[in-house]
C-alpha cells in the first residue's frame, strides 16, 4: 500500500482535529498537537470499524472523515477513562 504526500497530510489533519475536537468533548481541553493527532488516528480506526457494523453510513469527503474520526475519539476516550477510573465518582451525601 503507497500513501502519497497528500494522503498522510490529509490523515495528519483529520486526525489533529478529531483529536482536538474529542479532548474538548471529553476532557474540556486538548492533549497538545502529538496526543491530538495520535488520539484522532486511532479514532479514525475506530469509527471507520464500528460505523458500518452499526449501520451507520456517512457521506464521504472531509467533513465526514472528521465526524467518523470524533466519534471514534470520543469512545476511545471514554473506553480509556472507565478503564482507568478517570471520571469522578458520584459522591453520597449524608445528613
Amino acid at each position: 500500500m503507497h500513501i502519497t504526500g497528500e494522503g498522510l497530510l490529509v490523515i495528519l489533519i483529520v486526525g489533529v482535529i478529531a483529536g482536538w475536537l474529542a479532548g474538548k468533548i471529553v476532557e474540556g481541553s486538548g492533549f497538545g498537537l502529538i496526543g491530538d493527532m495520535a488520539v484522532g488516528i486511532v479514532g479514525a480506526l475506530i469509527g471507520s470499524w464500528l460505523m458500518p457494523r452499526l449501520g451507520i453510513h456517512l457521506a464521504s469527503g472531509m467533513l465526514s472523515a472528521i465526524i467518523v474520526a470524533t466519534i471514534g475519539a470520543v469512545l476511545l476516550l471514554v473506553i480509556v477513562k472507565l478503564a482507568t477510573g478517570g471520571f469522578p465518582r458520584r459522591r453520597s451525601w449524608r445528613f
